[in-house]
Protein backbone atom coordinates (compact mmCIF):
# COMPACT_ATOMS: atom_id res chain seq x y z
CA UNK A 1 0.00 0.00 0.00
CA UNK A 2 1.00 3.20 -0.77
CA UNK A 3 1.89 5.75 1.91
CA UNK A 4 -1.05 7.93 1.06
CA UNK A 5 -2.72 4.75 2.21
CA UNK A 6 -2.04 4.13 5.06
CA UNK A 7 -1.72 6.31 7.64
CA UNK A 8 -5.80 5.44 9.43
CA UNK A 9 -4.73 2.36 10.97
CA UNK A 10 -1.52 4.08 12.66
CA UNK A 11 -3.28 7.70 12.76
CA UNK A 12 -6.46 6.45 14.60
CA UNK A 13 -5.52 3.80 17.33
CA UNK A 14 -8.25 4.77 19.40
CA UNK A 15 -11.74 3.93 18.86
CA UNK A 16 -12.65 7.83 19.83
CA UNK A 17 -10.59 8.90 17.41
CA UNK A 18 -12.26 6.55 14.98
CA UNK A 19 -15.53 7.62 16.27
CA UNK A 20 -14.78 11.28 15.82
CA UNK A 21 -13.98 10.66 12.01
CA UNK A 22 -17.44 8.39 11.34
CA UNK A 23 -19.40 11.18 12.99
CA UNK A 24 -18.04 13.87 11.47
CA UNK A 25 -18.10 11.62 7.78
CA UNK A 26 -22.07 11.48 8.65
CA UNK A 27 -23.41 14.18 10.25
CA UNK A 28 -21.23 17.03 8.63
CA UNK A 29 -20.13 19.76 9.10
CA UNK A 30 -20.27 20.13 12.94
CA UNK A 31 -19.23 21.91 15.27
CA UNK A 32 -16.76 20.63 18.09
CA UNK A 33 -19.38 21.61 19.98
CA UNK A 34 -22.11 19.29 18.37
CA UNK A 35 -20.17 16.55 18.00
CA UNK A 36 -19.13 16.39 21.20
CA UNK A 37 -22.76 16.09 22.22
CA UNK A 38 -23.64 13.33 19.75
CA UNK A 39 -20.46 11.52 21.07
CA UNK A 40 -21.58 12.09 24.41
CA UNK A 41 -17.74 13.17 25.18
CA UNK A 42 -16.74 16.23 26.89
CA UNK A 43 -15.47 19.13 24.80
CA UNK A 44 -12.08 18.93 25.61
CA UNK A 45 -11.81 15.09 24.86
CA UNK A 46 -12.93 15.69 21.72
CA UNK A 47 -10.53 18.82 20.96
CA UNK A 48 -7.49 16.49 22.46
CA UNK A 49 -8.17 14.09 19.87
CA UNK A 50 -8.52 16.28 16.63
CA UNK A 51 -5.38 17.52 15.89
CA UNK A 52 -3.45 13.88 14.27
CA UNK A 53 -6.60 13.91 11.96
CA UNK A 54 -6.78 17.72 11.04
CA UNK A 55 -2.62 17.62 10.66
CA UNK A 56 -3.25 15.05 8.29
CA UNK A 57 -5.88 16.77 6.23
CA UNK A 58 -8.53 13.81 6.58
CA UNK A 59 -10.41 16.36 8.10
CA UNK A 60 -10.85 20.12 7.65
CA UNK A 61 -11.91 22.71 10.06
CA UNK A 62 -13.37 26.07 8.82
CA UNK A 63 -13.44 29.70 9.63
CA UNK A 64 -15.14 30.75 12.48
CA UNK A 65 -19.15 31.35 11.23
CA UNK A 66 -21.92 32.93 13.32
CA UNK A 67 -24.23 30.77 15.32
CA UNK A 68 -27.45 32.92 16.21
CA UNK A 69 -26.35 34.72 18.91
CA UNK A 70 -24.00 32.59 20.18
CA UNK A 71 -20.16 32.99 20.04
CA UNK A 72 -18.70 32.02 16.26
CA UNK A 73 -17.54 28.41 15.96
CA UNK A 74 -15.77 26.70 13.30
CA UNK A 75 -17.16 23.65 11.58
CA UNK A 76 -15.72 20.34 10.93
CA UNK A 77 -15.81 18.51 7.70
CA UNK A 78 -14.22 15.81 5.93
CA UNK A 79 -11.70 16.57 2.96
CA UNK A 80 -13.75 14.34 0.53
CA UNK A 81 -11.43 14.51 -1.49
CA UNK A 82 -8.54 12.97 0.29
CA UNK A 83 -8.93 9.18 -1.10
CA UNK A 84 -11.50 7.39 -3.39
CA UNK A 85 -13.24 3.79 -3.05
CA UNK A 86 -14.44 1.12 -4.99
CA UNK A 87 -17.38 -0.58 -4.04
CA UNK A 88 -18.65 -3.70 -5.65
CA UNK A 89 -22.08 -5.50 -5.59
CA UNK A 90 -21.79 -9.33 -6.90
CA UNK A 91 -24.68 -10.81 -7.63
CA UNK A 92 -25.53 -13.97 -9.23
CA UNK A 93 -26.64 -12.17 -12.80
CA UNK A 94 -23.92 -9.31 -12.50
CA UNK A 95 -21.64 -7.18 -11.24
CA UNK A 96 -22.11 -3.71 -10.13
CA UNK A 97 -19.91 -1.42 -8.62
CA UNK A 98 -19.54 2.78 -8.29
CA UNK A 99 -16.04 4.57 -7.27
CA UNK A 100 -16.98 7.14 -4.47
CA UNK A 101 -14.85 10.12 -2.65
CA UNK A 102 -14.35 9.89 1.64
CA UNK A 103 -17.78 11.25 2.03
CA UNK A 104 -19.39 8.10 0.08
CA UNK A 105 -20.10 10.60 -3.03
CA UNK A 106 -20.52 8.55 -6.10
CA UNK A 107 -18.52 9.72 -9.06
CA UNK A 108 -18.79 6.84 -11.66
CA UNK A 109 -21.22 4.07 -11.20
CA UNK A 110 -20.98 0.69 -14.04
CA UNK A 111 -22.22 -2.32 -14.14
CA UNK A 112 -21.43 -5.81 -15.94
CA UNK A 113 -23.87 -9.01 -16.79
CA UNK A 114 -21.92 -12.39 -15.84
CA UNK A 115 -22.08 -15.21 -17.84
CA UNK A 116 -22.53 -17.71 -14.74
CA UNK A 117 -21.42 -17.12 -11.40
CA UNK A 118 -18.43 -19.12 -10.34
CA UNK A 119 -15.94 -17.24 -8.79
CA UNK A 120 -13.38 -17.22 -11.52
CA UNK A 121 -16.31 -15.08 -13.60
CA UNK A 122 -17.53 -13.17 -11.23
CA UNK A 123 -13.93 -11.97 -9.34
CA UNK A 124 -12.72 -11.59 -12.79
CA UNK A 125 -15.39 -9.16 -13.75
CA UNK A 126 -15.12 -7.47 -10.74
CA UNK A 127 -11.23 -6.53 -11.51
CA UNK A 128 -12.42 -5.56 -15.08
CA UNK A 129 -15.10 -3.56 -13.67
CA UNK A 130 -12.76 -1.69 -10.86
CA UNK A 131 -10.23 -0.56 -13.75
CA UNK A 132 -13.02 0.40 -15.75
CA UNK A 133 -14.35 2.52 -12.55
CA UNK A 134 -11.03 4.02 -11.96
CA UNK A 135 -10.08 5.20 -15.53
CA UNK A 136 -13.52 7.57 -15.05
CA UNK A 137 -11.10 8.80 -11.68
CA UNK A 138 -9.37 11.69 -11.86
CA UNK A 139 -4.93 10.64 -10.23
CA UNK A 140 -7.07 7.33 -9.25
CA UNK A 141 -3.59 5.60 -8.83
CA UNK A 142 -2.36 7.73 -6.22
CA UNK A 143 -5.77 8.57 -3.90
CA UNK A 144 -7.78 4.71 -4.53
CA UNK A 145 -7.84 3.24 -0.73
CA UNK A 146 -9.16 0.12 -1.42
CA UNK A 147 -12.28 -1.68 -2.34
CA UNK A 148 -15.46 -2.78 -0.58
CA UNK A 149 -17.61 -6.43 -2.61
CA UNK A 150 -20.45 -7.09 -1.32
CA UNK A 151 -21.62 -11.10 -1.37
CA UNK A 152 -24.64 -13.20 -0.65
CA UNK A 153 -23.76 -15.70 2.34
CA UNK A 154 -21.75 -16.56 4.99
CA UNK A 155 -18.89 -14.23 4.76
CA UNK A 156 -15.88 -14.24 7.30
CA UNK A 157 -15.35 -10.85 6.51
CA UNK A 158 -11.94 -11.15 8.86
CA UNK A 159 -10.31 -13.58 6.81
CA UNK A 160 -11.82 -12.03 2.92
CA UNK A 161 -13.44 -15.16 2.34
CA UNK A 162 -17.31 -16.22 1.79
CA UNK A 163 -17.30 -19.38 3.53
CA UNK A 164 -21.14 -20.50 1.70
CA UNK A 165 -23.62 -18.69 -0.36
CA UNK A 166 -26.57 -20.65 -1.84
CA UNK A 167 -27.24 -18.05 -4.36
CA UNK A 168 -24.30 -18.21 -5.82
CA UNK A 169 -23.61 -21.73 -5.39
CA UNK A 170 -20.22 -20.59 -3.45
CA UNK A 171 -18.05 -23.08 -0.84
CA UNK A 172 -15.45 -21.30 0.75
CA UNK A 173 -14.05 -19.02 -1.88
CA UNK A 174 -11.20 -16.08 -1.17
CA UNK A 175 -12.95 -13.14 -2.31
CA UNK A 176 -9.96 -10.84 -0.93
CA UNK A 177 -6.72 -12.49 -2.35
CA UNK A 178 -7.47 -13.02 -6.16
CA UNK A 179 -9.30 -9.65 -6.00
CA UNK A 180 -6.31 -7.83 -4.19
CA UNK A 181 -3.86 -9.70 -6.59
CA UNK A 182 -5.65 -8.77 -10.13
CA UNK A 183 -6.10 -4.99 -8.96
CA UNK A 184 -2.86 -4.27 -6.66
CA UNK A 185 -5.19 -2.82 -4.14
CA UNK A 186 -6.60 -4.12 -0.82
CA UNK A 187 -10.28 -5.60 -0.64
CA UNK A 188 -12.52 -5.37 1.95
CA UNK A 189 -15.68 -8.18 2.08
CA UNK A 190 -18.54 -8.74 3.59
CA UNK A 191 -22.09 -9.94 3.49
CA UNK A 192 -24.03 -7.84 1.01
CA UNK A 193 -27.03 -7.03 2.97
CA UNK A 194 -24.51 -5.92 5.42
CA UNK A 195 -23.22 -3.47 2.94
CA UNK A 196 -27.06 -2.24 2.83
CA UNK A 197 -27.02 -1.67 6.81
CA UNK A 198 -24.42 0.27 6.49
CA UNK A 199 -25.49 2.65 3.68
CA UNK A 200 -29.04 2.99 5.46
CA UNK A 201 -27.23 4.19 8.62
CA UNK A 202 -25.16 6.56 7.00
CA UNK A 203 -27.44 8.27 4.70
CA UNK A 204 -31.10 6.52 4.44
CA UNK A 205 -33.61 5.20 7.12
CA UNK A 206 -31.53 4.07 9.25
CA UNK A 207 -30.03 7.22 10.38
CA UNK A 208 -30.18 7.90 14.02
CA UNK A 209 -31.59 4.84 14.77
CA UNK A 210 -29.77 2.15 17.35
CA UNK A 211 -31.28 -1.21 16.70
CA UNK A 212 -32.95 -2.05 12.98
CA UNK A 213 -33.08 -4.90 10.44
CA UNK A 214 -32.70 -4.56 6.44
CA UNK A 215 -33.92 -7.47 5.20
CA UNK A 216 -34.01 -7.99 1.35
CA UNK A 217 -36.38 -9.77 -1.16
CA UNK A 218 -35.85 -11.09 -4.13
CA UNK A 219 -34.26 -14.49 -5.23
CA UNK A 220 -32.91 -14.87 -1.29
CA UNK A 221 -34.08 -13.60 1.49
CA UNK A 222 -31.52 -11.63 3.48
CA UNK A 223 -30.86 -9.52 6.28
CA UNK A 224 -28.61 -7.64 7.68
CA UNK A 225 -28.71 -6.41 11.58
CA UNK A 226 -27.61 -3.10 13.50
CA UNK A 227 -27.96 -3.65 16.76
CA UNK A 228 -27.15 -0.81 19.69
CA UNK A 229 -25.19 1.26 16.96
CA UNK A 230 -23.16 -2.03 16.03
CA UNK A 231 -23.41 -3.65 12.75
CA UNK A 232 -23.81 -6.97 14.42
CA UNK A 233 -21.96 -9.69 12.24
CA UNK A 234 -21.98 -12.90 14.85
CA UNK A 235 -19.34 -14.77 15.67
CA UNK A 236 -18.01 -15.93 12.38
CA UNK A 237 -19.96 -13.56 9.96
CA UNK A 238 -22.97 -15.55 9.53
CA UNK A 239 -25.77 -13.15 11.76
CA UNK A 240 -28.82 -12.38 9.94
CA UNK A 241 -29.79 -15.68 7.69
CA UNK A 242 -33.35 -15.00 8.19
CA UNK A 243 -33.55 -16.82 4.99
CA UNK A 244 -32.61 -19.84 6.27
CA UNK A 245 -34.92 -19.91 9.27
CA UNK A 246 -36.35 -23.19 9.45
CA UNK A 247 -40.39 -22.64 9.36
CA UNK A 248 -41.80 -25.68 7.54
CA UNK A 249 -40.40 -29.34 7.90
CA UNK A 250 -42.34 -30.58 5.49
CA UNK A 251 -42.01 -27.46 2.99
CA UNK A 252 -40.35 -27.56 -0.21
CA UNK A 253 -36.82 -27.80 -0.79
CA UNK A 254 -34.39 -25.12 -0.46
CA UNK A 255 -31.45 -23.56 -2.11
CA UNK A 256 -29.38 -24.30 0.45
CA UNK A 257 -30.31 -28.64 0.92
CA UNK A 258 -32.80 -28.26 3.58
CA UNK A 259 -36.55 -28.39 3.74
CA UNK A 260 -39.18 -25.07 4.27
CA UNK A 261 -36.55 -22.53 5.00
CA UNK A 262 -37.93 -18.91 4.68
CA UNK A 263 -36.83 -18.66 1.63
CA UNK A 264 -37.82 -21.71 -0.12
CA UNK A 265 -41.18 -19.88 1.35
CA UNK A 266 -41.13 -16.86 0.36
CA UNK A 267 -38.50 -16.09 -2.31
CA UNK A 268 -38.83 -15.44 -6.09
CA UNK A 269 -38.54 -19.59 -7.00
CA UNK A 270 -41.87 -19.62 -4.11
CA UNK A 271 -43.73 -17.06 -6.37
CA UNK A 272 -43.26 -19.07 -9.25
CA UNK A 273 -43.55 -22.63 -7.86
CA UNK A 274 -47.09 -21.77 -7.11
CA UNK A 275 -47.96 -19.96 -9.60
CA UNK A 276 -47.15 -23.19 -11.87
CA UNK A 277 -48.65 -25.61 -9.09
CA UNK A 278 -51.97 -23.44 -9.56
CA UNK A 279 -51.82 -24.76 -13.28
CA UNK A 280 -50.98 -21.30 -14.86
CA UNK A 281 -48.52 -21.93 -18.05
CA UNK A 282 -46.49 -19.18 -19.63
CA UNK A 283 -45.20 -17.49 -16.12
CA UNK A 284 -41.52 -17.99 -16.01
CA UNK A 285 -40.31 -15.01 -14.88
CA UNK A 286 -40.88 -12.98 -11.57
CA UNK A 287 -41.48 -9.86 -13.89
CA UNK A 288 -43.71 -12.35 -15.43
CA UNK A 289 -45.41 -13.01 -12.11
CA UNK A 290 -46.21 -9.07 -11.18
CA UNK A 291 -47.58 -8.35 -14.56
CA UNK A 292 -50.25 -11.59 -13.59
CA UNK A 293 -51.01 -10.60 -10.11
CA UNK A 294 -51.45 -7.12 -11.02
CA UNK A 295 -53.35 -6.80 -14.55
CA UNK A 296 -54.11 -10.08 -15.66
CA UNK A 297 -57.97 -11.37 -15.08
CA UNK A 298 -59.91 -14.80 -14.40
CA UNK A 299 -58.05 -17.73 -12.51
CA UNK A 300 -54.34 -17.11 -13.38
CA UNK A 301 -54.63 -13.38 -11.75
CA UNK A 302 -56.38 -15.31 -8.71
CA UNK A 303 -53.82 -18.20 -8.45
CA UNK A 304 -50.89 -15.72 -8.76
CA UNK A 305 -51.87 -12.89 -5.92
CA UNK A 306 -52.91 -15.73 -3.73
CA UNK A 307 -49.03 -16.97 -4.28
CA UNK A 308 -47.77 -12.94 -3.27
CA UNK A 309 -49.88 -13.55 -0.34
CA UNK A 310 -49.24 -17.01 0.39
CA UNK A 311 -44.94 -15.32 0.21
CA UNK A 312 -45.82 -12.76 2.48
CA UNK A 313 -47.19 -14.38 5.07
CA UNK A 314 -44.12 -16.59 5.33
CA UNK A 315 -42.17 -13.40 5.64
CA UNK A 316 -44.44 -11.68 8.29
CA UNK A 317 -43.81 -15.21 10.32
CA UNK A 318 -40.06 -14.62 9.73
CA UNK A 319 -40.55 -10.79 11.11
CA UNK A 320 -42.29 -11.50 13.60
CA UNK A 321 -39.57 -13.60 14.94
CA UNK A 322 -36.64 -11.10 14.14
CA UNK A 323 -38.59 -9.03 16.00
CA UNK A 324 -39.72 -11.25 19.10
CA UNK A 325 -36.37 -11.93 19.46
CA UNK A 326 -34.56 -8.34 19.20
CA UNK A 327 -37.27 -6.06 19.65
CA UNK A 328 -36.16 -3.65 16.71
CA UNK A 329 -36.77 -0.57 16.19
CA UNK A 330 -37.29 -0.52 12.60
CA UNK A 331 -37.06 -2.94 9.67
CA UNK A 332 -36.14 -1.64 6.28
CA UNK A 333 -37.72 -4.19 3.65
CA UNK A 334 -35.01 -3.82 0.65
CA UNK A 335 -33.90 -5.73 -2.66
CA UNK A 336 -35.05 -6.10 -5.77
CA UNK A 337 -38.41 -8.07 -4.92
CA UNK A 338 -39.64 -4.98 -2.57
CA UNK A 339 -41.34 -3.37 -5.97
CA UNK A 340 -43.82 -6.45 -5.18
CA UNK A 341 -44.39 -4.77 -1.78
CA UNK A 342 -48.30 -3.88 -3.27
CA UNK A 343 -48.53 -7.77 -3.70
CA UNK A 344 -46.94 -9.45 -0.83
CA UNK A 345 -47.40 -6.12 1.93
CA UNK A 346 -50.72 -6.35 3.21
CA UNK A 347 -50.05 -10.61 4.48
CA UNK A 348 -46.66 -9.86 5.36
CA UNK A 349 -47.74 -7.25 8.00
CA UNK A 350 -51.21 -9.39 8.91
CA UNK A 351 -48.99 -12.15 9.87
CA UNK A 352 -46.44 -10.35 11.27
CA UNK A 353 -48.76 -8.68 13.83
CA UNK A 354 -50.62 -11.70 14.54
CA UNK A 355 -47.06 -13.88 15.93
CA UNK A 356 -45.20 -11.14 17.01
CA UNK A 357 -45.33 -11.32 20.50
CA UNK A 358 -46.74 -8.60 22.87
CA UNK A 359 -45.73 -5.12 21.79
CA UNK A 360 -42.99 -6.18 19.51
CA UNK A 361 -45.03 -5.71 15.89
CA UNK A 362 -45.88 -2.04 17.51
CA UNK A 363 -42.58 -1.35 18.82
CA UNK A 364 -41.24 -1.71 14.97
CA UNK A 365 -41.39 0.75 12.24
CA UNK A 366 -41.53 -0.49 8.51
CA UNK A 367 -40.06 0.74 5.54
CA UNK A 368 -39.91 -0.11 1.86
CA UNK A 369 -36.62 0.96 0.29
CA UNK A 370 -36.47 -0.77 -3.27
CA UNK A 371 -32.93 -0.22 -3.32
CA UNK A 372 -31.18 0.39 -6.74
CA UNK A 373 -27.75 -1.87 -7.27
CA UNK A 374 -26.24 1.41 -6.51
CA UNK A 375 -27.09 1.86 -3.11
CA UNK A 376 -25.55 -1.90 -2.78
CA UNK A 377 -22.14 -0.63 -3.96
CA UNK A 378 -22.19 2.35 -2.20
CA UNK A 379 -22.25 0.56 1.13
CA UNK A 380 -19.84 -1.74 0.03
CA UNK A 381 -17.62 1.53 -0.51
CA UNK A 382 -18.77 3.04 3.20
CA UNK A 383 -17.10 -0.50 4.04
CA UNK A 384 -13.83 0.25 3.43
CA UNK A 385 -14.40 4.04 4.36
CA UNK A 386 -15.00 1.94 7.87
CA UNK A 387 -12.47 -0.38 7.68
CA UNK A 388 -10.10 2.35 7.26
CA UNK A 389 -11.04 4.29 10.72
CA UNK A 390 -12.01 1.74 12.53
CA UNK A 391 -14.92 2.87 13.43
CA UNK A 392 -18.55 1.73 14.32
CA UNK A 393 -21.71 3.09 12.22
CA UNK A 394 -22.44 6.09 13.75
Amino acid sequence: MSPSRIPFSDLIGEQTRAEIFATVLTAGPISRTGLAQRLGLAPSSVTRMLPPLLEHDYLRETDAQPQGRGRPQRMLQVNADKHIVVGIKIGPAQVSGVVTDMAAKVLARAEAPIADSTPDTALTAAARLTADLLAEAPEAADRVLGIGVGVSGHVDSTAGICRYSALLDWNKVDVAGPLSRATGLPVVVNNDVNTLVVAERWFGEGRDIDSFAVVTVGPGIGCGLLLDGTLYAGVSGMAGELGHLPLDPAGPMCSCGRRGCLEALAGERAVLRHIRDGGVPGCATIAEAHELARHGSGAGRAVAAAAFAEAGTALGRGLAGLCNLLNLQKIIIAGEGAVAYDLFGPAMTGALEAYAFSDAARDCTLHVDPVHHDLWARGAACLVIREAVRAPIS
